[in-house]
């Protein structure tokens, strides 16, 4: 199947970020016979249902029972199967974290695990359905890859590639009807980060839905004579460390943004990276502090932690 085709086949600009990996995995499920998508009763709110109208007899729903469907797909994997699984955030990452770290991480099997609904996304669901611990508690387990698309676009590019590639991989999804980053076609692989803006004062380096929020901030800042390089950190791991020790010699200043709890995750990986690198420069975290997140609409909580796009001008400004 050519490079892209979902470009082609899909008008991957009308549909949000959760409802394009159904169509996609379908579609490559044509010509991929290894394909089976599984999900915990959640076919509508995940759109897997895309699949299993296409592919009915590679779809499998274990209702509530998500531990069960991970230790399914670890099964199917040891069989030449590619287990695409697909339910909330919250649930993958600390209900199933045992099964994910025993079943799927410790023998290095080719199990995809769609986590939707991550970050705040679903705020008036509250801490019991916000994922801001996945990302640490992923990208601490041995042989994991971690992948964050910012868009849509960038949804479809990853799980394309995800088909070949060696290992498990835990995909961070939203809700939805996040903006889009990417107009037309763009280079993606796993484990290279995207340079959406270039700049020479500062580093804005997000991931997920950040990424725009970035680009929003540095267009607002390019108003002001302030050029800001943003970067979209999509893998956290393995982590483009070349790209940071670039960008942290090229601007001296780097602020990162996540959805996601401040330790671990995206902003804990960059310092890290500084850290090992002797790069003493100005640097600066932005996300959930460390607390239980509050309850609301996703946007009230984005700009009450700091992490939209009046969130990352002000730290810009502040760091200038």
């Amino acid at each position: 199947m050519p490079q892209g085709f979902f470009f082609n086949v899909l008008d991957v600009d009308k549909f949000a970020t959760r409802d394009v990996y159904g169509k996609v995995l379908a579609e490559l499920a044509e010509s991929n016979r290894d394909i089976v998508v599984l999900t915990a009763d959640m076919r509508l709110s995940n759109k897997t249902n895309d699949f299993a109208k296409v592919h009915p007899d590679r779809y499998f729903d274990f209702g509530i029972a998500e531990q069960n469907m991970i230790a399914a797909a670890a099964g199917m994997a040891t069989c030449g199967k590619i287990p695409f699984v697909s339910t909330y955030a919250a649930f993958a990452s600390l209900r199933c974290a045992e099964q994910i770290h025993t079943d799927i991480a410790y023998p290095n099997l080719n199990v995809r695990i769609l986590s939707t609904h991550a970050g705040l996304s679903l705020g008036d669901g509250g801490p019991t359905h916000h994922a801001i611990e996945d990302i640490a508690i992923m990208r601490s387990m041995a042989n994991m890859t971690v992948v964050v698309p910012a868009d849509a676009k960038s949804c479809a590019k990853a799980i394309e590639e995800s088909v070949s590639y060696q290992g498990p991989i835990y995909f961070r999804l939203g809700m939805g009807a996040e903006p889009l980053v990417y107009k037309g076609d763009f280079d993606y692989n796993i484990g290279k980060a995207n340079i959406v803006r270039e700049g020479s004062d500062l580093t804005v380096i997000a991931c997920g839905i950040c990424v725009m929020a970035a680009e929003k901030a540095a267009r607002k800042l390019e108003k002001e004579d302030i050029s800001v390089k943003v970067i979209d950190m999509h893998t956290i791991k393995p982590l483009d460390t070349e790209t940071i020790i670039q960008a942290a010699k090229e601007t001296g200043k780097i602020i990162t943004a996540e959805v996601h709890n401040i330790i671990g995750g995206l902003g804990g990986a960059v310092a890290e990276t500084l850290a090992e690198h002797g790069l003493g420069i100005k640097f600066k975290r932005l996300g959930i502090p460390d607390v239980y997140s509050a309850i609301g609409p996703p946007d009230d909580l984005y700009a009450r932690y700091g992490i939209d796009s009046d969130g990352i001008y002000n730290a810009s400004k502040k760091m200038l």
